[in-house]
C-alpha cells in the first residue's frame, strides 16, 4: 500500500504556495482556553511560512466551538469549498461523542460523506486528526471518545488520508497522570496542549525541527 504522506511531500516540494485549511470544533479553533498564547495552528502557521520559509503559504481556520462533523457538512461551502485548499486538515469528534456507541456509525457515515463531498469539489491532500485525550471527569465523553479516536482512524485508512493520531500521542501523559498538564479543563488543551498537538501534527507530516523556535517550546 502506498504511503499517503508521499503526495504531500511532492507537493510541498513542488509548490512555492500553498493553501492550507483547518477544520473542525473549539479545540481547532484555539477558543478561550489558549489564554492568549498561540494554538496548535498558530504555531503550525509560524513553523511553515516563518520558519521553513514558506511565506506565501496561507494557512485558514474555519473551524467553529461546538462544532460536529454534521457542522462542516452543512457549513461546507463556506468554510471549506470556497477556499479550495489544497491540504485539508480536520479534527472533529470530541463534541460528536457526547452521542456515545450508537452515534460512532452515524458519525462515520458522515465524515466518509465530507471527505467525498470535498473531493467532487477538487482534490485536496486529507489530514484526518483523531482528537486529543481528555479527563475521566467528563463523563459525557470520556467513555466514548476511544471509539470515536478509532473511528477517524479507520476512515483514514479507507479513504486514503493521512492519519495524525492526537490521541495515541497523549497517551505517555494519560499513562503517566499528568494528562492534567496538557487541560484547561477536562477537554480542552492548554498552551501546552497546544504545543504538544503542533508537534505531533508537524511530525507526522515531516515538518518538525525539534531545534527550532516551535519545536523548543516547552511541553511538560
Amino acid at each position: 500500500m502506498s504511503d499517503p504522506l508521499h503526495p504531500l511531500v511532492a507537493l510541498i516540494n513542488q509548490n512555492d504556495r500553498l493553501r492550507w485549511l483547518f477544520a473542525g470544533d473549539s479545540i481547532t479553533q484555539g477558543a478561550l482556553h489558549t489564554m492568549g498564547w498561540r494554538d496548535y495552528t498558530e504555531l503550525f502557521a509560524e513553523r511553515t511560512r516563518w520558519e521553513m520559509q514558506r511565506m506565501r503559504d496561507c494557512v485558514i481556520n474555519t473551524a467553529v466551538s461546538g462544532w460536529r462533523v454534521s457542522s462542516i457538512l452543512h457549513d461546507l461551502q463556506w468554510s471549506i469549498l470556497q477556499h479550495r485548499p489544497d491540504v485539508l486538515l480536520v479534527n472533529i469528534g470530541m463534541n460528536d461523542c457526547v452521542a456515545g456507541l450508537t452515534g460512532v456509525a452515524e458519525f462515520q457515515h458522515l465524515y466518509l460523506e465530507l471527505i467525498q463531498r470535498v473531493r467532487e469539489k477538487s482534490d485536496p491532500i486529507i489530514v484526518i486528526q483523531t482528537p486529543n485525550q481528555i479527563l475521566p471527569s467528563d463523563a459525557l465523553r470520556a467513555p466514548h471518545l476511544p471509539d470515536y479516536a478509532n473511528a477517524a482512524r479507520t476512515i483514514a485508512q479507507q479513504t486514503g488520508s493521512i492519519v495524525i493520531d492526537h490521541f495515541q500521542a497523549w497517551e505517555p501523559w494519560h499513562g503517566g497522570g499528568t494528562l492534567a498538564l496538557l487541560l484547561s479543563d477536562a477537554l480542552h488543551p492548554n498552551e501546552c496542549g497546544h504545543r504538544l498537538m503542533a508537534r505531533t501534527l508537524l511530525s507526522g507530516l515531516g515538518m518538525w525541527d525539534g531545534l527550532s523556535r516551535v519545536g523548543r517550546l516547552f511541553v511538560p
